[in-house]
């Protein structure tokens, strides 16, 4: 596959054969001979289905260059047995997909009269924290105007940028494929997006940024687009009224455990919205009053708040910590810390300026706006890294922009999941058809 531009990397293991040298006497010892490739011989005789299920395993990156081997092989991306053994059996890929910044100014600016959208085919950057590599992902289908705003299931979501009511695009990078919904009922113009993509089932938030005129906005509903394989579904039939004095910030949701999450500014809290109850309600952010930066990030399982923490009059020492929501719902615990002297390294780099945090797995990536420089936690492993920059993205900040800080060349990510199938899309094709909606 083209769009996919990997690093090399070393066999993980090597295979072990014994042979014993021609015209070696019969009670000679068999040579060991130990190579990283497998015989064609051991290779050549194991079972197609044996073959597709070890090819089943592969990351996509891998998988796209195993289909170069033979026509039946390249074949298998159409192969509707292949494709459900490899929903069966695949393992998760717990990696992230990064974007260049496209900041609101930038867009309000260029809708104004201040410039044209000169911007080329979009292209994404998928990072594979396992091998600490970067691939190339195109997203040459996706029209200009749109903006990624989500990700779930191998999905990755898009918004249009235009005020009104919402167009929303659901996009498989891998595959190339595009499915747009229907769009939103009430006018908006940057809300907060929440995706979540199940086996059979797709649920979309949609939240704040009410125009309640064409030159003012104001958080006050959501609304929700549901569909399953069990025939329920609504089109933005749901909708819900966000807590008074709520301040989204534009920002993106976190699902976790059947809710959505999302900060909330001035001052810090966190938003829950129940997706089956259609609630929403506030959480207590921890040590609110001296956070920065705060973010949402989902890992394994778990809601975690990140931020730096600075109490500027008392004696303690400012640093960048991690909370755990607790199964109560309202209590936090931390459960991580940068260390001390990583983190005087970080806030000599940060400057000030924020971060942004993602998490996927046992992963969360920290990026310094304004920068090509980002750390990645490993949870389980309690350890930190600098993460090299992408080689494929030009025009970092790093005082080459004189707007923004120089916001409009860094990267902002998203978990993703790398999927070579995402059945659920097919649901979307009942939408053409006649039946009755279920506002439930």
């Amino acid at each position: 596959m083209e769009t996919f531009h990997p690093s090399m990397t070393p066999l993980p293991f090597s295979y072990t054969f014994t042979t014993t040298m021609s015209g070696s006497s019969s009670g000679a010892t068999p040579n060991t001979i130990t190579t990283p490739w497998m015989d064609r011989r051991i290779w050549s005789k194991l079972p197609q289905r044996l073959l597709d299920r070890v090819l089943a395993f592969l990351p996509p990156p891998a998988f796209f260059r195993a289909r170069s081997v033979c026509k039946r092989w390249y074949a298998l991306l159409f192969s509707d047995s292949f494709l459900e053994l490899y929903l069966q059996v695949s393992p998760r890929h717990h990696w992230f997909l990064f974007f260049k910044h496209k900041t609101l100014k930038s867009y309000i600016y260029r809708e104004s009269g201040g410039g044209g959208d000169n911007r080329g085919p979009c292209e994404g950057y998928l990072f594979n924290p396992i091998d600490i590599a970067w691939h190339r992902l195109s997203f040459a289908l996706v029209p200009s105007g749109f903006s990624p705003a989500s990700s779930s299931g191998g999905l990755v979501c898009w918004v249009s940028d235009e005020a009104g009511p919402k167009s929303i695009i659901l996009c498989n990078p891998i595959l190339g494929s595009l499915t747009q919904l229907p769009p939103t009922l009430r006018p908006r113009l940057f809300p907060s997006i929440g995706l979540i993509v199940n086996p059979s089932s797709i649920d979309v938030t949609v939240a704040g940024d009410d125009m309640i005129s064409p030159y003012a906005v104001k958080n006050l509903t959501a609304e929700n687009f549901h569909m399953d394989g069990g025939g329920f579904y609504s089109i933005w039939g749901t909708t819900s009224s966000l807590p008074r004095l709520c301040s989204l910030e534009s920002g993106r949701m976190v699902y976790v455990g059947g809710k959505f999450y999302c900060m909330n500014y001035n001052p810090f809290s966190v938003l829950a919205h129940d997706v089956a109850a259609n609630i929403w309600c506030k959480i207590q952010a921890p040590m609110r009053r001296f956070l920065r930066s705060p973010s949402l990030v989902e890992s394994r399982g778990n809601l975690l708040l990140v931020a730096a923490v600075e109490k500027s009059k008392l004696n303690v020492p400012k640093s960048l910590r991690l909370w755990d929501l607790q199964a109560c719902g309202t209590t936090w615990v931390e459960v991580e810390r940068m260390p001390q002297q990583l983190y005087i390294q970080f806030a000599e780099l940060e400057g000030g300026n924020g971060f942004d945090c993602v998490g996927h797995g046992d992963f969360i990536v920290i990026m310094i706006r304004g920068t090509d420089k980002a750390l990645l936690l490993d949870i389980c492993e309690k350890r930190w890294l600098w993460i090299p920059p992408c080689p494929y993205s030009q025009g970092y900040g790093g005082g080459s922009s004189s707007s923004n800080n120089g916001r409009d060349g860094e990267l902002h990510g998203f978990a993703y999941e790398p999927r070579l199938a995402t059945p659920v899309t097919g649901l979307l094709d009942q939408l053409t058809l006649p039946f009755q909606p279920y506002n439930g």
